[in-house]
């Protein structure tokens, strides 16, 4: 075992000089162009595309760049036209680019407020009109969800992490209500996303990314069947379960995240 474990150590060696050469000065160059691209674009431009096409070729050039492999499935599953909210386990920072890259839908993402903050990357989800949730009191509580409402009009969906943190062991803790309060509200089905690879590739305590294959699957649509507490509650359940019956065998079953 001790020596398998030297093997990959020396084996992930030209990997890690791969990334701090070339990878990663092509990734900041890639992320400052999106970036401007995104604010810009809003700005004079169509908003519902320019927040979301250029981040989408971002996430697929940085999967590539990275080597990363990444399998989609279950995309017949999605109906043309239709706003859906998305729910998704939350692996790592590897989600955002399969997700945006892959998913193939144009989405809003519903965020933490504090990522406004982050160079780049916050300015340009602000001019894309992301939603950031910000929980600092009822009144602004109120005006994200008021925003969220006003977003999910033609066909525009909306990407949740109900989990609201990045797992620490690659395991799924507790879902929030939130996104299923505003689905049962607006009466839009679910639709269960489920993130594999990613944990392995970064997780959140690591320093470096490490080559692993990467998964999406897109479960089907869970319609509105009713509405209220009990519907909310019935739908946040099958979501998690579809979630969880996806994911890897390591990582199946509830464990606690102390972030959330």
């Amino acid at each position: 075992m001790k020596g398998n474990n030297i093997m990959k150590a020396i084996a992930a060696i030209p990997y890690i000089i791969y990334q701090l050469v070339i990878a990663l000065p092509l990734i900041v160059l890639a992320s400052l162009i999106t970036s401007i691209t995104t604010i810009v674009g809003c700005f004079v431009g169509d908003g519902h595309f320019w927040g979301y096409y250029p981040g989408k070729l971002w996430s697929r050039f940085i999967c590539f760049i990275l080597l990363l492999p990444v399998k989609v499935e279950g995309r017949e599953n999605l109906a043309k036209g239709q706003s859906y909210v998305f729910v998704a386990n939350h692996q790592g920072a590897f989600d955002i680019f399969l997700i945006y890259g892959y998913l193939c839908r144009n989405f809003k993402w519903m965020m933490k407020h504090q990522l406004r903050k982050m160079p780049l990357v916050g300015p340009a989800c602000a001019a894309a009109k992301h939603i950031f949730v910000d929980k600092r009191g009822p009144k602004k509580i109120k005006e994200t969800y008021d925003k969220a409402r006003d977003t999910l009009r033609d066909g525009m969906s909306l990407v949740v992490f109900p989990e609201g943190a990045r797992t620490f062991t690659g395991h799924m803790a507790h879902f929030r209500r939130g996104a299923f309060m505003l689905a049962d509200e607006l009466q839009l089905p679910v639709v269960p996303l489920t993130i594999n690879g990613s944990f392995d590739v970064f997780p959140r305590t690591a320093h470096r990314v490490t080559w692993h294959p990467m998964k999406l699957t897109i479960h089907k649509p869970i319609p509105p069947e009713g509405s209220g507490p009990e519907s909310e509650k019935e739908t946040m359940e099958k979501a998690y379960e579809a979630i969880m019956q996806s994911l890897d065998k390591k990582y199946q079953g509830y464990e606690d995240n102390p972030d959330q």
